[in-house]
C-alpha cells in the first residue's frame, strides 16, 4: 500500500504570489521579483516558470 511521503520536505505548494514572470522578445521566460528586477531568465528552453503568475 502507497504512503504520503513526510510533511515538510522543504518543496513550495501553491504559486509564487510576488513574483510574475513575462516573455522576452527573443522567446525567454524571465521572471521579475516585487521591486521590478528581473531575477533569472530561462535560456535552456522556450518554457514558462511553474507555479509563477504570468504578466498580461
Amino acid at each position: 500500500m502507497a504512503t504520503n511521503p513526510p510533511t515538510g520536505d522543504g518543496h513550495r505548494n501553491g504559486a509564487v504570489r510576488d513574483r510574475s514572470q513575462f516573455k522576452t522578445p527573443a522567446g525567454n521566460w524571465a521572471k521579475r521579483a516585487p521591486n521590478g528586477r528581473i531575477i533569472d531568465v530561462k535560456t535552456t528552453d522556450k518554457t514558462p516558470f511553474k507555479g509563477v503568475r504570468r504578466e498580461r
